[in-house]
């Protein structure tokens, strides 16, 4: 979570909201890094669990990330949900929980759906507060300016 959390930093270095992702393969060897990068790109998919996913299936010459574990610092969208889905990521470890759009257990559930024929791990919360203070300080400072 240190290593999501140093790209949260960075994302938010670059004005863009602080959020940050790692992707571990098996042994825990960090394969692919990604920060929020969409008003750099102007691309709507540009979240940091996507860049990070990207990265790591460009690691390993596959779109397949069995056995991955996706580690981000804010409970993912329903897209990046999706994607991990898709991606057939084993476990996705977050920090802060996202009351307002989060699709990994608080607004939507949607890697739990038993409709869908992979459901990753799910362990929420890890380093919440830490996670959470740096988009708090970040929309803080965005209203007050």
């Amino acid at each position: 979570m240190r290593v999501a959390l140093e790209q949260a930093r960075l994302a938010r270095e670059a004005g863009d909201v602080p959020v940050g992702a790692v992707v571990l393969d098996e042994a825990g060897t960090v394969i692919g890094t990604g920060r929020n990068d969409r008003e750099r790109t102007a691309d709507p998919t540009g979240h940091a669990e996507i860049v990070a996913m990207r990265a790591a299936a460009a690691a390993r010459g596959e779109w397949r990330l069995s056995g991955c574990t996706l580690v981000v610092t804010l409970e993912p969208c329903t897209m990046c949900a999706g994607a991990a889905v898709q991606a057939r990521i084993g476990r996705i470890v977050y920090g802060a929980v996202d009351p307002k759009g989060g699709a990994v257990g608080s607004l939507w559930d949607v890697v739990r759906d038993r409709r869908l024929n992979h459901r990753p791990e799910v362990i929420a919360e890890v380093m919440a507060a830490e996670c959470a203070a740096l988009l708090i300080e970040f929309f803080t400072t965005r209203r007050v300016g």
